[in-house]
């Protein structure tokens, strides 16, 4: 019996879904049908239909999750120690210095290995 009662709500979810679908469609497609109209009429109009859809999309289980997702994103998000400044610069330039030191001797294997082959096609001949 429990079966039946998860596969109604979940056909009533995806019904949910593709309501906020449609609507977040249609209002793209007015948004360019009714290009007289003012943009700030056009725009508002648009936001009020996300806004909406997005309302509608919170009522499915999906939503919940993805509302609950974020939540927790945000919390881990404040528990980040973000570099300081001198960190930050410090870092890159050991990057750039790296990045230079690499490609001088990728530079300088290029030219050894191109001077060998010259040597070896010059003999070959």
């Amino acid at each position: 019996m429990s079966t039946k009662v998860e596969s109604e709500t979940s056909t009533f979810d995806t019904l949910k879904l593709i309501v906020a679908l449609m609507l977040v469609i249609a209002a793209v497609v007015g948004f360019y049908y009714y290009g007289d109209v003012s943009k700030l009429a056009r725009v508002g109009g648009l936001l009020a239909a996300v806004g909406i859809a997005v309302a509608i999309s919170l009522q499915t289980e999906k939503g919940r999750t993805t509302a609950s997702f974020v939540k927790e994103s945000q919390t881990e998000v404040r528990k980040v120690v973000w570099p300081t400044r001198q960190e930050t610069v410090q870092t890159t330039l050991v990057v750039m210095i790296v990045v230079v030191i690499i490609a001088i001797f990728l530079w300088l294997l290029d030219m050894a290995l191109g001077g060998i082959v010259s040597q070896v096609m010059q003999r070959g001949t």
